[in-house]
């Protein structure tokens, strides 16, 4: 979702449009505009092009693009070697020690307890990127990001050839690869991919919303628009509708050989896309995979596992204590059985306070909606009570 300014309070009904030399404004009844430039596509490997292979993710078929022994989905979606076979390959029951390396997307690889582990490489240029995009996380999520000591899961921040990161959490060391390039909002992108976003348009209502001109798309690089469902991998939709505001929606002209749309709107129209930060529907849907809880996910209603049983993938069971999700190739843990509180967005949040100084980052409640202060004005992250 894009940023919202509030329309001036005034006697006039018109609206107010600050030009960009005036100073930054920390009053919500003010409209600032928002600064643009031009958006490309997250890439692991920009400068180079590999060769196209279909092999199984789990149970699941897949086109990927080889590149440096490495395979590229979405052009800065990573899986290595060991997580992909030439045959599809299956498993049996859950395990509460299990990795599940193979269960990603936005309804697998999730990071217990809501805790991310990380690490940064001494030589990466500008870490203020890493530290900035992992202070937006928490300050609009729920997920926590702590530096390693021994743990064996973890996120290591290093420099790379673009911007890259696998999807969900793997097992064992996983890299986020940034270029010099790659800005904060790009690390935000690729922290989203971590904790197990896909891209937005990969939705499988897509086509409900977006038109694909596959004729414009670079040869080769068709596979990177399909849903995820196309590509054989699983998946949710945690917002009712396609948000094209959302950091993870590739841009309308990404991967264009003429520099024509490869995405638009069905009324043929284009849109705007940004890196600035979360969308509040990014929220909303982070909020659902990893709720704000401390007391463990809900479990009423929900069977307990069955020994020999045969699960579709996105049935849930209760095994050893915890709640367990089918996914492809394995299962995933969910977390330890308990009730998750309310997810409101606004919870524990001050009204704004008209005439005080807000710091960059802090957050207020406003005619029912979450602001948080940004370089420039504020930013709308959505509705109370979402």
């Amino acid at each position: 979702m894009k940023n919202f300014k509030l329309p001036m309070v005034a006697l006039a009904t018109s609206l107010l449009i600050f030009s960009c030399q005036n100073k930054d404004s920390e009053d919500l009844n003010e409209v600032i505009p928002q600064e643009t430039a031009t958006i490309k596509a997250e890439e692991a490997f920009p400068a180079l092009s590999g060769t196209t292979e279909t092999l199984y993710y789990g149970t699941s078929k897949m086109n990927v693009e080889k590149v440096n022994d490495m395979y590229v989905l979405d052009g800065d979606i990573l899986f290595d070697a060991n997580q992909l076979t030439q045959s599809p390959s299956e498993v049996g029951a859950p395990s509460p020690i299990e990795t599940l390396g193979r269960s990603v997307g936005r309804t697998g690889g999730r990071w217990r307890n809501n805790t991310v582990h990380y690490s940064i490489e001494s030589s990466l240029a500008n870490q203020r990127r890493v530290t900035d995009a992992i202070a937006h996380w928490e300050r609009n999520t729920a997920l926590r990001f702590v530096p390693r000591t021994n743990q064996s899961d973890y996120i290591y921040f290093r420099t790379g050839s673009g911007c890259s990161s696998f999807v969900g959490r793997r097992g064992g060391r996983q890299d986020i690869n940034l270029a010099t390039g790659c800005t904060t909002g790009n690390t935000i992108h690729e922290i989203g991919h971590a904790v197990g976003l896909w891209h937005e348009q990969s939705r499988k209502d897509r086509d409900t919303y977006v038109n694909i001109n596959f004729e414009n798309i670079v040869d080769g690089r068709s596979f990177n628009f399909q849903t995820y469902v196309q590509q054989g991998n699983d998946g949710n939709e945690y917002t009712s509708a396609l948000d094209f505001g959302s950091i993870m929606m590739y841009g309308p002209t990404f991967f264009s050989k003429n520099g024509k749309a490869t995405i638009e709107k069905k009324d043929g129209s284009s849109y705007t896309v940004q890196r600035d930060g979360l969308s509040a529907g990014d929220i909303q849907g982070i909020n659902r995979m990893y709720p704000p809880s401390t007391s463990g996910v809900n479990c009423n209603g929900v069977a307990a596992y069955v020994n020999g049983r045969s699960y579709a993938i996105g049935s849930r069971v209760i095994f050893q204590g915890s709640l367990y999700e089918r996914v492809s190739g394995g299962w995933n843990n969910l977390g330890v059985c308990g009730t998750a509180p309310s997810t409101d967005i606004c919870s524990g949040v001050a009204a704004y306070v008209s005439g005080r100084s807000y710091a960059v980052g802090s957050r207020v409640t406003f005619q029912g909606s979450l602001y948080e202060r940004v370089s420039g004005g504020w930013n709308n992250l959505g509705s109370c009570g979402s």
